[in-house]
């Protein structure tokens, strides 16, 4: 009999995407014996209007760039293709539609999204259509997390789950401080973004995009 094919979504911003977000994909993937991890851009992300987010263009090369190499990970412009506000319910609604109601969606975020996930749009029912992989790095409060986890796991059984990563300190918003004040930023990102960052001029305090 076939197996249910293993999807794993990795959704974020990726302003820009760095190593701290490969290492959690291909971390998970192996973990949970995923066929493939698709990284989906967020196009228009609700939870980030505190903030001007690089041009939806962009941060989706810079994320082929970074995936390129592995034949595992695939890049979806499913959000970034939608018009105003992206929500996951509505993205693993087409991922469902696209792959069949059979497969098995494991959504990859980090440990600390999981303290805000019963507030997402639709919760109740996005619990029940995919698996969650809460991924800890460095700076996580331990408890307060394996607390959330437990309140989800009385509410919808077992649909999440926490995965231990290399501790990869990275974060996107060093990274685009580290440009805008002219640090470097090599090797905590695939070069081809370093360089892309570079030739577009993304990040600079004078940005205007």
């Amino acid at each position: 009999m076939e197996r249910e094919l293993r999807l794993g979504i990795m959704g974020g911003t990726f302003d820009p995407i760095h190593y701290g977000h490969l290492v959690t994909a291909e971390a998970v993937r192996d973990e949970f014996k995923l066929d493939k991890v698709i990284f989906v851009p967020a196009g228009n992300p609700p939870h980030k209007v505190k903030r001007k987010v690089t041009d939806k263009k962009h941060r989706y090369l810079m994320t082929i760039l970074a995936t390129i190499t592995n034949p595992f990970f695939e890049v979806s412009s499913i959000e970034i293709d939608r018009e105003g506000y992206t929500y996951t319910i509505d993205t693993i609604k087409e991922f469902k539609k696209m792959y069949g109601e059979k497969t098995l969606f494991y959504f990859i975020t980090g440990a600390d999204a999981v303290l805000e996930i019963l507030t997402w749009k639709n919760a109740d029912e996005l619990l029940r259509l995919c698996y969650f992989v809460a991924a800890t790095r460095p700076g996580i409060e331990g408890n307060k997390i394996d607390q959330e986890l437990d309140k989800i796991r009385k509410l919808y059984g077992d649909v999440i789950y926490k995965v231990t990563v290399p501790s990869l300190a990275i974060s996107s918003t060093d990274i685009r401080e580290r440009v805008a004040k002219g640090r470097p930023i090599k090797y905590l990102l695939p070069e081809p973004v370093e360089r892309y960052i570079q030739k577009y001029k993304l990040y600079k305090e004078d940005d205007s995009r």
